[in-house]
């Protein structure tokens, strides 16, 4: 009888990642020409850039087994070559179970290859089936799941709604989406049709990305009379993802489909407002009278909630990840967004178009606290603001500060 490891018949190599140890594709093996995408190349999908990925949903898994206090059970239906759900199992406490599944047979064997590297073959059960039918086999009460993580290569989409009947009442959903030409709005038809909502090529186009994907996934929950609850959620790299809660009740399902919406922006004066419907909107903008472009329908509710936030956090000082420098401002930015408006304002983008050098962002949010506002950076981009207040008001606090350091002298 062979070995799990005599039936994978490609270049292979060892790495370490969390406390795992796991034998992946050797993504230069198959790279014929510079500058193609090795990890689609590969027999089995592995991309060592979404480690920090990986690592967010240790500690987002964790946060959410201390919330309910009591074991879990968790699935991965698109595994690849079974790092994120090994790490699962072995760097979260009160996991029970992992069932990591994919289609792919030189997955799988790779899979259960890592499986017994790592030794945690009770805890984590290997599949070789399709996802959504994987999922579909486990929509019944009773065999559901308390955490779903869909991590996909492309779009979270064709696996969303076998993903949702799957996560038992109360359950927390995480999905990747890695589609972000459609979702910025370089395709809009694409995003059209996979999302069922318009996207908007504006400097914020990655809030725009995530909402979206939020949006979607409320509008195919409240299909079985299941509400959302986004607890966490970021951009990063060339990635949205988020975490969310799923709350079965018509009632949970009417108030999820409330916080649905429409983002206007105009590319004039960069004014931008939120309305629950396009409905008797002039569709002008009433800064400076130009026409109105939209984002929607999406979420315009809260992408995170501070507490989950916050349990993540905790549970972050106590790991030692690669990246734990990266993590921990990633954490208080979400954080501090949790409770921000929609949108943010990106300095490059509004000095470009006034033909102004770009102040520090430092300066611009505390002048725009003293004026009465809430301001603060986020995650989204570095030389964003996240502010309640105006467009208006945000070009004049830029235009004052060049004015004032020219007055006195300093370069900005």
């Amino acid at each position: 009888m062979k070995k799990p490891v005599d039936e994978i018949d490609f270049p292979t190599e060892v790495v370490r990642e969390g406390k795992a140890q796991v034998l992946v594709p050797k993504l230069s093996a198959f790279v014929e020409k510079p500058g193609e995408y090795a990890p689609s190349k590969a027999p089995v999908f592995y991309n060592p850039v979404m480690e920090l990925n990986r690592d967010i949903a240790v500690l987002a898994l964790q946060a959410y087994q201390q919330t309910v206090n009591r074991e879990i059970l968790v699935c991965e239906p698109l595994a690849g070559c079974g790092v994120r759900g090994i790490r699962f199992a072995l760097e979260v406490d009160g996991v029970k179970e992992v069932m990591i599944n994919d289609i792919n047979e030189k997955a799988y064997r790779l899979a259960r290859y890592n499986v017994d590297l790592n030794r945690v073959s009770k805890r984590v059960i290997v599949k070789n089936m399709d996802a959504n039918l994987l999922l579909a086999r486990h929509s019944a009460p009773h065999k559901r799941f308390d955490v779903i993580d869909v991590d996909p290569f492309g779009s979270p989409v064709p696996f969303l709604d076998s993903a949702i009947r799957a996560t038992r009442d109360g359950g927390m959903l995480a999905l990747t989406a890695t589609d972000m030409a459609p979702l910025c709005g370089v395709h809009p038809k694409a995003c059209i049709r996979k999302y069922g909502g318009k996207p908007l090529r504006t400097e914020y186009c990655h809030e725009i990305a995530l909402r979206l994907v939020i949006g979607c996934t409320a509008t195919s929950a409240a299909k079985y009379e299941i509400g959302i609850t986004p607890i966490f959620s970021h951009s990063t790299d060339h990635y949205v993802r988020m975490y969310m809660l799923l709350n079965h009740g018509a009632h949970e399902a009417d108030q999820s489909l409330k916080r649905l919406g429409y983002i206007l922006h105009c590319f004039n004066c960069f004014h931008r407002e939120t309305t629950n419907t396009l409905l008797g909107h002039s569709g002008t903008c009433p800064n400076c009278n130009s026409k109105m472009d939209y984002a929607g329908p999406l979420w315009l509710g809260k992408i995170a909630e501070e507490d989950f936030c916050a349990l993540m956090e905790k549970e972050a000082e106590k790991r030692l990840f690669k990246m734990k420098g990266r993590i921990g401002k990633i954490l208080a930015l979400v954080k501090a967004d949790s409770s921000a408006p929609p949108t943010y304002y990106v300095l490059d983008k509004i000095c470009d178009k006034m033909r102004w050098p770009v102040p520090p962002v430092r300066l611009v949010l505390e002048n725009l606290r003293g004026r009465g506002f809430e301001a603060h950076l986020t995650h989204f981009n570095p030389k964003g603001v996240k502010t309640n207040a105006p467009a208006s008001e945000v070009t004049t606090v830029i235009s004052q500060l060049l004015n004032f350091n020219k007055n006195i002298g300093i370069r900005c």
